[in-house]
């Protein structure tokens, strides 16, 4: 706890009141509550879509953006997801072994090979809970262009303030490394 005079004034010595201090400080912790109910809010789905599919949010992403696009190639997949090839090459071996995508070379181009979702993939997809970029998106959409503008604005502040501004990330909801099983 910091330490925190009974009634200390504006001074040079105290560059806000002790009630000012006291404020700043609750609106700290209210943003650190907010940015970990968001990480426990994720951290519960990635378990929740699990249990249901057995499937990683990666996995579940590959799967429905090649059922929304078609096949496409490794290379392609990566770039629709925003993701490396090599961590969408991981997550298409793990899927690959649970018979969910299969790989087949072109017949127009033997150099290509296109990546497919197996009809057992698709089933999944139709079982599978929303996802909770589905759910932020939709949500997202409906607010008033400035209010949109204000929650950009906030996350990208928040974003700087942690240093993680710089950091690559894909547009989706998930903790940990991208390409684990």
């Amino acid at each position: 706890m910091h330490y925190l005079p009974e009634k200390a004034k504006k001074s040079d010595f105290y560059p806000c009141t002790t009630e000012e201090l006291e404020t700043l400080m609750q609106k700290s912790q209210d943003v650190l509550v907010l940015l970990r109910q968001i990480i426990r809010a994720t951290e519960l789905h990635d378990k929740q879509l699990s249990r249901v599919t057995g499937l990683t949010m990666p996995q579940l992403m590959s799967i429905q953006t090649l059922h929304m696009q078609g096949p496409m190639t490794v290379g392609a997949l990566a770039k629709e997801m925003n993701l490396t090839q090599a961590t969408v090459t991981s997550i298409l071996d793990r899927l690959e072994k649970k018979q969910l995508v299969t790989r087949v070379r072109s017949q127009e181009d033997k150099r290509k090979v296109l990546v497919y979702p197996t009809d057992e993939a698709l089933d999944l997809l139709k079982s599978a809970p929303a996802t909770l970029q589905d759910r932020l998106i939709t949500a997202f959409e409906q607010m008033q262009t400035w209010e949109q503008s204000m929650v950009i604005s906030s996350l990208e502040r928040i974003s700087s303030l942690l240093g993680a501004d710089t950091l690559d990330a894909a547009p989706m909801l998930d903790v940990g490394p991208l390409d684990r099983s």
